[in-house]
């Protein structure tokens, strides 16, 4: 049971990790404009080493970093119940928190799922038939990366909760 809160435990800190850095960063797509390089993110575009912070109110990156701000908490709370499942208070009997954390984390995976995919749709769809040479970059990866990495979070706290259930079952009555 602690072998697999523990992977859980890993694979989400990881994956929060991931999930700031790539929320954070101005590398979700790379593109040549009149030339010069140029990167963007969901906070600034940079165009020939100069950044410039995103004032359009376009509803798709204000989606995206809800999404991405959204599953960010879930995961810091699932992280936090997923420490507190390691101790045993008894006056938390009835509220078992390997489960409670798995739920956070499954919850975390479909907001960074949501967002990654209405990212993926406009950029391809709007952006991409915008600019000729353009790819998706590192943070955008990292995304999808910490998404996996929260989904195996899940699986393994609800593992966890799974067989914490059969030794509670299978104990004297």
């Amino acid at each position: 049971m602690y072998s697999f809160m523990g992977g859980g435990l890993f694979c989400a800190i990881v994956g929060n990790i991931l999930l700031v850095v790539s929320t954070a960063t101005d590398y979700w797509m790379q593109y040549r404009l009149s030339g010069n390089y140029a990167h963007q993110g969901l906070w600034r575009y940079c165009i020939s080493n100069k950044c410039y912070m995103q004032t359009d109110s376009i509803a798709y990156w204000n989606v995206t970093r809800a999404f991405m701000i959204l599953s960010g908490m879930f995961c810091f709370a699932g992280i936090i119940a997923g420490i507190m499942s390691f101790a045993h208070f008894s006056s938390f009997e009835r509220f078992n928190r390997s489960f409670a954390a798995g739920i956070m984390f499954f919850i975390s995976t479909f907001f960074v799922l949501l967002g990654m995919a209405i990212y993926t749709g406009v950029t391809i769809n709007f952006l991409g038939r915008r600019f000729g040479d353009w790819r998706f970059s590192w943070s955008y990866i990292l995304g999808w990366v910490a998404m996996l990495m929260n989904f195996f979070a899940g699986i393994f706290y609800i593992c966890a909760y799974r067989m914490c259930e059969c030794r509670r079952g299978n104990g004297p009555r």
